[in-house]
């Protein structure tokens, strides 16, 4: 099996399927990049204990190692995550639900962020592929099936109502959060 760069390139240009989930992918990794770094570095520039610069490039040299060693050490991530979803074997099926789950979490990561609430995208993934494992070739329980295929638009609606509400108590939660904080501005 070739696992070249050159033999990468290759297919992923002769397999318009292959190039979505590629670009898909890369949207994915940006996203990431772009919620974990803040997060990551956040502690150390606001506390001045490092200057922007040094903290960032930090950030981009850890978070590389962190990937690469337990890349070479460890791949049960990526076990646990195939022992959880199994697609009989129907590998369009297993594409179909990859680059779902990988739209999903650029849409729902880029949408979170611009309200200022945390996300995680390995949760994302996790369940995004587990869900689609279920519409596609099916769960376990006979009765959970039908409900899962015959409600989409009820399970789509509850969703927007929960993340609704978690935003919501988050805004009034700052706004609770900025009164003390100029309350104790007061007292000073």
């Amino acid at each position: 099996m070739d696992v070249s760069l050159a033999h990468f390139l290759q297919q992923v240009l002769s397999n318009p399927a292959l190039t979505v989930t590629t670009l898909l992918t890369l949207g994915v990794i940006f996203v990431n990049g772009w919620t974990d770094a803040p997060n990551a570095i956040a502690t150390c520039v606001t506390t001045r204990c490092m200057r922007v610069r040094s903290a960032v490039i930090m950030a981009a040299i850890f978070n590389f190692l962190g990937v690469f060693i337990m890349t070479q050490l460890n791949a049960s991530v990526a076990s646990t995550i195939s022992n959880m979803v199994d697609f009989g074997g129907d590998t369009n099926a297993a594409l179909i639900a990859l680059c779902a789950a990988l739209f999903s979490i650029v849409v729902y990561s880029v949408g979170a962020s611009l309200l200022g609430i945390p996300t995680s995208e390995s949760h994302s993934l996790i369940a995004g592929l587990s869900g689609a494992a279920a519409l596609i070739v099916g769960v376990r329980l006979p009765q959970v099936r039908p409900m899962l295929r015959s409600w989409p638009a009820l399970w789509l609606a509850l969703g927007g109502i929960i993340l609704i509400v978690a935003a919501a108590r988050y805004e009034a939660s700052l706004k609770s959060m900025r009164t003390i904080a100029a309350r104790i501005g007061d007292l000073r």
